[in-house]
């Protein structure tokens, strides 16, 4: 395929993955480390040769394939799959285990990495920088040590429930407030909580 071809390609599946799977540019930027002049750059298809490892920080951010992003249509990949059966056929996606203890610290490396390194569990449903978090304290009225919370990492605008470390306290904490000050990290929103005796 022609270089002009795959990064035509590479474009077009950027805007449909921001579209479908609820980011913005500045969202796809701040996960994955990328500069907005980047992402800006190929998106107003600027760039003719996009480097090998801005493909891949883009395609770990979406949890797509590497070698696909530059060369199928996901709009149209994504249509056909899902309109085959009721439930679609979309694989469950692998999501890395992270230890409470090791979150933090597990923050700033890539979904890709983290696979590798930890545990994996499946989460069904749309799946792109998400994380398991294994509680190994409770959070006080609503989750037991040993319960997993799957999580979307990032600050995404979604709404919802959000996990967030109190560095004060050295503890996470679950609010549905999209501001805190400036002792809390926001870990991202929880899209599913699996109870210790579900898993």
């Amino acid at each position: 395929m022609h270089k002009k071809d795959r990064t035509e390609k590479l474009k077009n599946n950027i805007k449909y993955l921001i579209k479908s799977r609820g980011e913005t540019r500045l969202s796809l930027c701040n996960a994955s480390g990328l500069t907005r002049t980047t992402i800006y750059n190929i998106l107003e298809g600027r760039v003719v040769h996009v480097q090998q490892s801005t493909i891949r920080k883009i395609s770990d951010f979406f949890g797509v394939s590497y070698a696909e992003i530059e060369t199928i249509d996901f709009e149209e990949k994504e249509t056909i799959e899902s309109s085959a059966s009721p439930l679609g056929n979309m694989n469950p996606a692998a999501v890395p285990i992270i230890r409470e203890s090791l979150l933090i610290q597990s923050l700033d490396k890539r979904i890709g990495e983290l696979s590798i390194t930890h545990p994996l569990t499946y989460y069904f449903g749309t799946a792109c920088n998400v994380i398991g978090v294994l509680l190994e304290n409770d959070i006080s009225g609503m989750n037991e040590s040993g319960d997993l919370l799957i999580v979307k990492k990032g600050l995404s605008t979604g709404n919802g429930e959000r996990l967030v470390y109190d560095k004060a306290t050295k503890k996470l904490f679950i609010t549905s407030e999209t501001f805190f000050d400036s002792n809390a990290i926001s870990i991202g929103v929880v899209l599913e909580e699996r109870f210790n005796d579900q898993q």
